[in-house]
């Protein structure tokens, strides 16, 4: 995994961002709030396209969505051993952050930094954007108005620090959750099987992300 620098102090300044969901993230959405997959857990819905997160309570009411930036690598699998690799060793190809449905907890990673651990077997984590490496102007790829430059981490999820510790982390912090990402290649009936019984439809998490807006949710 990477290594998770220090918060600098601007970095709580990011915001959320509200971001249109993709036909495919609704219909996931839509999945999860028929079938009840998330099992009574708070959960994530990671669309790698839009490079953006959306967040929901156990019970599938939106609690925001952000930017994010993902693995640099376009695919769907991490490459078999690249968990125990160190990051001089995994290549750019490697470097990708793999769709699919995970139970995420906290633990410790490098530095004995608490991060959400998505798939501690490929050492996939999502955590706050590392501010240690400048040129890699992560905090400005994460503000840009266009996804195109979100892809620059190892397989990670970066999130804005003030989303992460204000919304993940508390309602993650406890038990856990699910985190459903989506994929760059695959059909995602593949990804989700389960899809195949669920209708194609506009769904209501624009709807959930609207009733966000004018709650004014802080």
């Amino acid at each position: 995994m990477e290594t998770v620098s220090p918060p600098s102090e601007t970095a709580g300044t990011d915001m959320e961002t509200a971001t249109r969901p993709s036909e495919a993230a609704t219909r996931v959405a839509d999945w999860i709030g028929a079938s009840g997959d998330n099992g009574a857990l708070p959960y994530i819905i990671i669309d790698k396209h839009a490079a953006a997160l959306f967040l929901f309570d156990a019970k599938g009411k939106s609690l925001g969505e952000a930017p994010v930036l993902i693995g640099v690598g376009i695919g769907d699998d991490a490459t078999p051993g690249v968990g125990s690799k160190s990051l001089a060793e995994i290549g750019p190809a490697e470097r990708t952050t793999p769709a699919g449905r995970f139970l995420a907890k906290f633990g410790l990673a490098v530095g004995k930094q608490r991060v959400l651990w998505v798939d501690y077997g490929t050492s996939v984590a999502l955590h706050p954007v590392p501010t240690g490496n400048k040129k890699e102007r992560r905090r400005a790829r994460l503000l840009s108005p266009t996804s195109e430059d979100n892809r620059i981490t190892f397989g990670c999820i970066n999130v804005p620090l003030a989303f992460y510790s204000g919304k993940v982390r508390p309602i993650f912090r406890r038990k856990g959750g699910v985190v459903y990402i989506l994929p760059d290649t695959k059909p995602i009936e593949d990804v989700f099987p389960r899809l195949h019984v669920q209708p194609v439809s506009n769904g209501d998490l624009v709807q959930r992300l609207q009733e966000l807006d004018v709650a004014g949710t802080p």
